[in-house]
């Protein structure tokens, strides 16, 4: 007993259907992009934590002058 296996591309994938919306494209930044905003944000957490540091120890008597 012999199986036929017929594949075929289908052409106008998505014409029977005009209703169905569109793949919205995938957006990916480039790696540069990615090093430039983590960069940021360390140093953003960075200052942010110095200046509560700042903060607390002037509130405290251990402020240093």
């Amino acid at each position: 007993m012999a199986t036929n296996i017929i594949i075929t591309k289908q052409t106008n994938a998505g014409a029977s259907h005009p209703a169905s919306p569109a793949p919205a494209p995938a957006r990916k930044l480039p790696g540069w992009l990615w090093f430039i905003a983590l960069w940021c944000f360390g140093v953003g957490s960075a200052m942010s934590l110095g200046f509560a540091f700042k903060i607390l120890m002037n509130a405290t008597l251990f402020a240093v002058k």
